[in-house]
């Protein structure tokens, strides 16, 4: 049986340099993910990620921190999940979330160690001074389907980055916008913008890239995606960008080949958050958390064309990073003035040679004296999401291990919410439409299954993979869920987790409770 294939959403491709100089490229792409071969989807053509596959290890068992955008984009620039570096949601526009002022993401840190850095595309996070490039092409500059769609423009700006005469070793994040979704915003270009710059009339020209055509009929839909010709048809379309989206990967590793530092760095290649589809993104289910990644370095060759399946996190990334180039991850504070930040996340180089150059950290104490065992990160991964769009409110908790995943729903009395450009989505109008028609829908759930959720959903995945029982009220996984459930709270409180007490209780943390931290009810039935 072959295992299930996911999208997800946002790329990540980091380069690093060999052995003298160390870099990094960096690229994050929008709605992407395990479309490859490798990953066990054979119709989707992305020759140049199979390419990169093939001098790569894959991680197997890799997963997002959070399925929303400028949420999980911030967990990758500053190893944190969500709720401990304040991006609660989307950064721009209305919704406004920013991270705290105080936190350090990568590009700052590596800037104070004399690392260049720069973006091109979708950045996305904010504020400017917790997250400062020197060399910087993005939405906030200039057009977001230009930097971020059209990969002619993407490579000449690569090219510009490489062409520079400072010497320093690089750091440079690229943010393709492909595959994400348009038609809320550019509908002329269709529901992923698959038809902007085709060639066809009025939709612009963009010189490097040949679109690829699918036949919807001819796809084989994922389970949490209804077998219908409407919905066959708009993950067609997805296909067809995510085509731009290789052949722009090809463009800028063939820019790296050319700037003579193709035999010197390293190249991490992930995505940010789940497939726009039901069950994907801003939802912890297996669509809107399994991640692509695959890291290439050139100083451990005899790895390449291999696999692991260690489960591995995208809070893992700083640490890599960091790991990769030698630099200690700085002492700081945000929420505790005696408690400094500490990551949870692991670098992931140990699984390329099975060493690693920073020894270990150890979780804070804060609430309690849990210490931090890096085994634990071997055997869990953890999720950690508030809102999406502003109206977006759904806070949500979840542990997985390679057996078992734990969802912790707090505000599971509210429906589900439902983003923007989902909802007008051709794939989310045809539910629509067919349950407001009491008509047929070949689809593993109602609508009412996917708006309404049980506080707690705890999946056997390895005899339910597609997560369609929730075990949690049963006896026999008693123990499990306890155990889960401990595990989650750990975490939390290792994290400064401000929603620990949860919708049913007030968290006091301060004043009399400063160094007793405790959760008190408020008996509203939550």
């Amino acid at each position: 049986m072959m295992a299930p294939r996911y999208l997800a959403t946002v790329i990540c491709l980091l380069l690093f340099a060999g052995s003298e100089a160390r870099n990094v490229l960096m690229i994050v792409a929008d709605d992407a993910g395990r479309e490859m071969q490798v990953y066990g989807n054979t119709e989707c053509k992305m020759p140049h990620l199979e390419s990169l596959a093939k001098r790569s290890v894959t991680f197997t068992s890799a997963f997002t921190a959070v399925s929303s955008c400028s949420p999980s984009r911030s967990a990758i620039l500053t190893g944190l999940p969500t709720h401990q570096n304040g991006m609660f949601g989307l950064h721009q526009g209305y919704h406004h979330f920013s991270s705290f002022d105080k936190v350090r993401s990568l590009p700052g840190i590596l800037s104070e160690h004399g690392i260049r850095t720069g973006i091109i595309g979708k950045k996305h996070v904010g504020p400017e001074a917790v997250y400062p490039f020197d060399f910087a092409h993005t939405e906030e500059t200039e057009s977001i389907l230009q930097v971020g769609r059209n990969i002619t423009r993407i490579r000449d700006l690569v090219r510009q980055f490489f062409s520079s005469n400072d010497t320093r070793p690089f750091f440079l994040y690229i943010g393709f916008h492909d595959p994400h979704r348009c038609g809320h915003t550019h509908p002329e270009y269709g529901s992923f913008c698959e038809k902007f710059g085709n060639r066809e009339p009025g939709m612009g020209n963009i010189p490097d890239w040949t679109p690829t055509a699918y036949d919807p009929s001819e796809l084989t839909l994922p389970y949490f995606v209804q077998n219908t010709t409407v919905a066959r048809e708009d993950l067609a379309a997805q296909y067809t960008t995510l085509s731009r989206l290789d052949q722009g990967i090809g463009l800028v590793l063939r820019e790296l080949e050319a700037s003579g530092h193709g035999q010197d760095t390293m190249i991490i290649y992930t995505s940010d958050n789940g497939i726009p589809f039901p069950s994907g993104r801003t939802n912890f289910y297996e669509p809107g958390v399994v991640e692509p990644l695959l890291i290439s370095s050139p100083e451990h060759q005899s790895s390449w064309s291999g696999s692991t399946a260690v489960l591995s996190s995208l809070l893992d990334l700083t640490p890599t990073v960091l790991d990769w180039l030698s630099i200690p991850y700085p002492k700081y504070y945000i929420q505790k003035k005696n408690e400094p930040v500490v990551l949870t996340g692991k670098s992931l180089l140990q699984y390329l040679n099975g060493t690693t150059n920073i020894p270990p950290v150890k979780g804070n104490s804060v609430r309690t004296n849990l210490v931090h065992s890096p085994r634990d990160n071997d055997e869990a991964v953890f999720f950690s999401h508030d809102l999406h769009e502003i109206t977006m409110y759904y806070p949500m908790r979840s542990i997985r291990t390679p057996k078992y995943k734990l969802i912790h729903n707090l505000g599971y009395k509210m429906p589900f919410p439902i983003d923007q450009d989902f909802y007008i989505s051709p794939v989310f109008q045809d539910i629509l439409n067919h349950t407001r028609d009491m008509t047929p829908l070949p689809w593993y759930k109602t609508l009412q299954e996917y708006y309404y959720r049980d506080q707690w959903e705890l999946f056997d995945l390895k005899v339910d993979p597609e997560e369609s029982y929730n075990v949690a009220g049963k006896g026999s996984y008693k123990d499990v869920l306890k155990e889960l459930q401990f595990q989650l709270w750990k975490w939390q409180n290792q994290t400064y987790d401000p929603w620990i007490c949860g919708l049913g209780a007030v968290l006091q943390d301060s004043g009399a409770y400063a160094d007793h931290h405790g959760c008190f009810p408020l008996y509203n039935k939550v």
